[in-house]
């Protein structure tokens, strides 16, 4: 607690000499569909990039997307840029917004998301960037370095390049997307119910991530409905790890082992889309092609001693999966915005999805000679054609009462070839249904019904093991999509000027749920359970406090309690469903603003969550609350310097796997493994530079 202390010491001084030259805001337009806030809302926190201007939204939580959902629609996240999405899967919104210069931006708007198309129907809140239409050339350059508590320092580096002349706009970037992490812990395993210690392994993980990048992009956005964009990126991943273990047995002498990982992942990516007028309003045409591979290889290294006696391998484990996934696509939609009193949305879109996966799984032996060991499904090729057709019209009831509603009809086929053979063809309904009432006062309310269905991933075709939990992951031909009701609720209401507080209620109801059945070879295998159901409630309060005397901070507030439910076919009880379902969760964001310097802290903390496999229930939780802290200081207009802690409370991640036997219809575990690991506290810099100017009149 000293480091906090002395943090937030040097930050109140520094802020103290500063606060004379703070900027006051300028509260947010709002007209009956949309909050709109001009650069001078923004300016106190001089932000560099357009990432950084999203960050301060009031109310407002960036969703990145997920770029491994199969399709362009289900990928979407919750920004658009003058208006239309950024046609890539690929590259995060992350990255899109860190290279646009904050200066570029001239308004952000923030509306329910049928104002941007169907890929954003459901959702409550879509941030649209309106960008300038400023000729001239801008950069970024970020530089960034972070001490980890071994003493080694990482270094990363990251800048894009923007050329604006008229209605033609180009963009460069590139990074080194260089993240070492070094882990230190201890595994211990004990017998139940006696709860005598069977083996301690002390452990030190090293991690190195390299995701460098190089992308462009070319638009010419003459007007909403004359637009041409391109847009491409290469990223060659790679994922390193190297774990050195010390496992004490209860009888026996200690031994050294080692698990190394090595695995290549290079992305790349070409898309891009045109808009045209067409009859009263505007058809758009997206075309995207995603290529991704897989080159991974695991070892684990058994010895007979510590290396300090240089010792002998004994045995092991080997893996080498190789694969190719590959994504094509492409989509049109007609828009028109009034038509005889409707706003109307035809769109299609159709896919091909290809995956060819090989594994190969050994046990080495003594000698280091290598015996093949069978895994259910190692080698196979899965092939998906999907389309889907959609239709969304949406009215005003009254000036502040709309109504939208839609379906949406998706069929696929399937065939999985290879070790297993599998053929389906699947054809679903969406309907949506969404009631959107924004009277005067601030307040905002929103109601939405839809269906969904879920991408499968491809992988979950595939059998691996995981050589570093001493497991395997089989795979299910049969594996079928889940489908579900889902029903939201939102309730917003502005406060203390440019503040916020929001409720969001939520029910799903899910049929054939995906989560992790028991194979016949007693594997664990991602399967379909029967219906489960999950109820969530969730506020967020954003609240500037200078009307109360706190000139210059603003805290944010968020918290969410939720419940999931499925019937286990193992247990035969009810219980959560797998995967990252905590019960709980909240957050705690405090920032001042004041001239040029800026500090805050984030504390968070949530609720264990549980994977329940065949054999094994693996629970994942924080030995307490997770905290960061900042102090920024920009000594010009274009450069900004930051220092910031990572990890501030010394936080430990924990890890609980109760085994049973033969799985978990046993009704008491007979093994108890406890996983402690702690990065401990980071210290990072990182310095911000933007180059350039423009001038012109701004895009309306």
């Amino acid at each position: 607690m000293r480091l906090v202390t002395v943090f937030i010491a040097v930050a109140e001084l520094a802020a103290a000499a500063a606060s004379s030259g703070a900027q006051a805001q300028q509260p947010p337009a709002r007209s009956n569909r949309v909050i709109a806030y001009e650069p001078a809302f923004f300016a106190p926190y001089a932000p560099r990039t357009a990432l950084d201007v999203v960050s301060r939204v009031p109310g407002f939580t960036l969703e990145t997307g997920n770029a491994d959902v199969r399709g362009f629609a289900g990928a979407a996240g919750n920004v658009v840029i003058n208006g239309s999405r950024p046609s890539s899967k690929a590259e995060g919104l992350q990255t899109v917004l860190s290279r646009i210069p904050a200066s570029s931006v001239v308004r952000v708007e923030v509306g329910p998301g049928d104002l941007y198309g169907s890929d954003y129907s459901a959702k409550s809140q879509v941030l649209n960037l309106i960008l300038s239409a400023t000729g001239g050339t801008e950069a970024n350059l970020t530089l960034g370095a972070k001490r980890l508590y071994s003493g080694y320092i990482n270094t990363d580096a990251s800048g894009s390049v923007q050329w604006k002349r008229g209605p033609s706009t180009i963009n460069l970037s590139a990074g080194t997307g260089r993240d070492r992490q070094i882990e230190e812990g201890h595994d211990y395993i004990d017998a139940l119910p006696s709860g005598s210690r069977l083996e301690t392994r002390r452990k030190v993980n090293t991690y190195f991530t390299k995701d460098p990048y190089l992308s462009g992009s070319w638009a010419i956005e003459r007007a909403q409905d004359r637009a041409f964009r391109l847009n491409v990126r290469w990223q060659p991943s790679t994922f390193d790890l190297e774990q050195r273990n010390r496992v004490t047995p209860a009888l026996g002498a200690p031994h050294d082992d080692s698990l190394y990982q090595r695995y290549r992942t290079p992305v790349f990516e070409i898309g891009g889309d045109v808009t045209r007028p067409l009859a009263g309003g505007a058809i758009k045409l997206v075309a995207l092609a995603t290529r991704r591979k897989r080159d991974n290889f695991d070892a684990y290294v058994a010895r007979n001693d510590v290396l300090a006696n240089t010792p002998s391998v004994v045995g092991g484990f080997e893996q080498l999966q190789k694969a190719s996934l590959a994504e094509t696509l492409a989509k049109v939609s007609w828009t028109r915005s009034n038509l005889a009193g409707f706003s109307v949305e035809l769109g299609g879109e159709a896919a091909l999805n290809k995956l060819d996966n090989s594994t190969r799984f050994a046990i080495v032996d003594e000698n280091g000679l290598r015996v093949p060991i069978p895994l259910p499904i190692s080698d196979a090729q899965v092939e998906e054609k999907r389309g889907e057709l959609t239709l969304n019209v949406g009215r005003y009831l009254a000036p502040a009462l709309r109504i939208d509603g839609g379906v949406a009809y998706e069929f696929s086929r399937l065939q999985v070839m290879g070790d297993a053979e599998a053929r389906r063809s699947l054809q679903f309904l969406k309907p949506t249904l969404s009631l959107d009432w924004r009277p005067k006062g601030g307040w905002h309310a929103r109601v939405s019904a839809r269906r969904t269905v879920a991408q499968l991933n491809f992988y979950d075709f595939i059998s691996v093991a995981e050589l570093s939990t001493d497991r395997v992951n089989a795979g299910n031909a049969n594996l079928l999509p889940q489908r579900t009701w889902e029903f939201r609720g939102t309730l917003e209401k502005t406060v203390l000027g440019e503040g916020l507080v929001k409720f969001d209620a939520g029910y799903d109801r899910v049929s054939k749920l995906q989560d992790l059945i028991l194979t016949a070879e007693g594997f664990s295998a991602p399967g379909n359970l029967g219906t489960g159901t999950r109820s969530f409630i969730a506020f967020e309060v954003d609240a500037p406090l200078g009307k109360l005397g706190l000139k210059g901070v603003r805290v944010r507030l968020n918290g969410q309690l939720q419940r999931t439910r499925v019937l286990d076919p193992i247990s035969g009880q009810e219980r959560r469903w797998s995967d990252f379902f905590p019960a709980w969760q909240w957050g705690v964001e405090v920032r001042r603003d004041a001239g040029p310097w800026s500090y805050g802290m984030t504390i968070n903390d949530r609720d264990r969550f549980t994977f329940f496999r065949a054999n094994e229930a693996d629970t994942n939780f924080n030995s307490g609350v997770y905290g960061t802290a900042f102090v920024e200081w920009r000594p010009a207009k274009r450069t900004s310097i930051t220092f910031d802690v990572d990890n501030l409370f010394d936080t430990r991640a924990q890890r609980e796997r109760l085994f049973f036997f033969p799985n978990r219809s046993a009704a008491m575990p007979f093994v108890r493994e406890l996983r402690v690991r702690n990065r401990h506290v980071t210290l990072g810099l990182t310095i911000k530079q933007t180059f350039g100017r423009s001038t012109s009149a701004p895009k309306s």
